[in-house]
Parts: C-alpha cells; structure tokens; sequence
C-alpha cells in the first residue's frame, strides 16, 4: 500500500502588526503575509499592469501602506531621496493624464502616486542613483497594491523631456526634484492572469554567453 498522498496546501494569508525602527523613529504598519512558502513568488507573478478601475475610493491608511511599502525599498547609501506626491483632485489627474503619453488611465483611477527623486538627496548627487531608487520604491508600491488587492499602473515621467516639464509644472515641484514616474492606482476593472516572461536567453552563466548545460 503506498503513502497516503498529502492533502493540496493552499495559500494563507495573515495581516500581522509589524514594527520598525529608521533614523531614531519607529513605524508600526499592517504586513500581509503568505504563510505557504510554496506560494510566495505568487505576489510577483500576479503583478500585472492593470489600466481599467472600477468606481470605490482609497481611504488614506491603504495609501500609507503603500508609501510604507516604496519607503523599505533599497536605497543607494540609504540616502532614501524618493519623494512622494499623492493626486486624488480629478482636474489634477486630468491634466497628469493630457501631459502624458501613457496616462490615459490616469483620468479613471481613484488617485495617483507621483513618484519623484531629489537630486540633492541623492548619493552623491548622481542621477542615476536616484533613479535606481525611485524605481525601487515604485516595484515595491506596486507589489503592495496587488498584495492589497487593488489595480496600479507605472507611467513613467523621466526622461521624456516635454513629460519632465508638464508634471512638473502641474504640480510645482522644487527645481531639485525629477518626477520619475506616474502610479495609477484603484479597484481593479479587470482581472489579468498572472504571469512571468522569462527567457533563458536573457540568462547568460558565469560569463556573456555563457549558457545553462541540460
């Protein structure tokens, strides 16, 4: 007779208070938690741009949440310069969505998170590094909203200069912060299966060209 065959685990979720200490100050915030090792990749896989929102609203906690998920990001140096701007007025997301060639969702979404970069904060002034982490901050933002079950998409501001200048503009920032991208975010109108898009040509193993032996 053979082993009895183990019974299908299924995935658990569990909202737990978690506590963190940043430059002298504690944070206490909600963390949802896959308790099935099995199943922890499933977060990322079911990322997906999502651009059609159903009609509900974002209470502010959900939003801190959020801003409390992009700011664990990584940061060159730790010198954390993303800076963030929350747009819920509706002419304001009107405007965001004229100034950017793909924002159109953004006139349908329930807020938008603007997700800037101040050059002056940033490690060693560089530019780069302050993208690195302002795109950072944004995986992670978008990673909590799927987590939180709500719809967000990732427009991006930099380089596009004319992008660079409208947003800017719009929402007159200092002249040391570069906006770098644009998150839509509300109730998901669509529902897009989870996914990845790896390729193993991509993959290259201990030197360019090398390639995986089967």
């Amino acid at each position: 007779m053979g082993a009895p065959r183990a019974a299908p685990v299924n995935p658990v979720w569990t909202l737990g208070r978690q506590t963190v200490k940043h430059s002298g100050s504690e944070l206490t915030f909600d963390l949802i938690m896959n308790t099935t090792p099995s199943r922890t990749l499933d977060l990322i896989f079911g990322r997906r741009s999502v651009r059609i929102y159903a009609p509900g609203e974002i209470g502010p906690e959900i939003v801190k949440s959020l801003l409390e998920a992009a700011m664990a990001a990584p940061s060159a140096m730790t010198k954390d310069p993303w800076r963030f701007v929350v747009v819920r007025d509706a002419a304001v997301l009107a405007r965001l969505t004229a100034a950017l060639p793909g924002g159109k969702m953004l006139s349908a979404a329930s807020l938008a998170i603007v997700v800037a970069g101040d050059l002056d904060a940033a490690f060693e002034r560089h530019l780069s590094y302050l993208l690195q982490d302002c795109s950072a901050a944004t995986e992670n933002l978008l990673l909590a909203a799927h987590g939180l079950g709500l719809g967000g998409c990732w427009v991006g501001v930099h380089p596009g200069e004319e992008s660079i200048r409208r947003v800017k503009e719009i929402l007159e920032l200092p002249a040391s912060i570069m906006p770098v991208a644009v998150i839509a975010l509300g109730l998901p109108g669509e529902t897009l299966e989870p996914r990845t898009r790896y390729d193993a040509a991509s993959v290259h193993q201990g030197k360019w060209g090398g390639r995986q032996s089967h």
